[in-house]
C-alpha cells in the first residue's frame, strides 16, 4: 500500500513539473515573439511598452549602462597558481614582522 501511495506521489510530482516546464516554454516563446514583431513597428509606444528596466548591477552610480564586462576570467596554469599564493602568504606573514620560522616556533 505505501509503494502505491509513493507512486502516486512522484506522478503527480513529475506531471506538475512537466505542466510548468510547458508552460514556461510557451511563456518564453509568446514573450520572444511578441518583442520581436514590437521592433519591426516604427511607432514609439509600442517600443516603449516592451522596454524592461535594466537590472541595478548592470547600471553605474549615476544609472548609465555598463558598458564593460562584468567578469572577467583568465586561465593560469597551476605553477602560476601556487607562485600567486605563495606570493599572497610570505606577504602576509612578513607584514606581521615574523618569518616562516619564527611562526612555527
Amino acid at each position: 500500500m505505501l509503494h502505491l501511495l509513493y507512486i502516486l506521489a512522484f506522478t503527480t510530482i513529475a506531471v506538475l513539473a512537466v505542466r510548468n516546464l510547458i508552460r514556461s516554454l510557451l511563456t518564453v516563446g509568446l514573450e520572444s515573439q511578441s518583442l520581436s514583431s514590437n521592433r519591426g513597428s516604427s511607432s514609439r509606444d509600442s517600443h516603449s511598452k516592451s522596454r524592461r528596466i535594466p537590472h541595478p548591477e548592470l547600471l553605474d552610480e549615476s544609472g548609465n549602462f555598463i558598458d564593460e564586462p562584468l567578469l572577467v576570467m583568465r586561465s593560469v596554469n597551476v605553477q602560476e597558481a601556487r607562485e600567486q599564493l605563495d606570493a599572497i602568504y610570505n606577504s602576509e606573514v612578513g607584514s606581521t614582522g615574523e618569518t616562516r620560522d619564527e611562526k612555527s616556533k
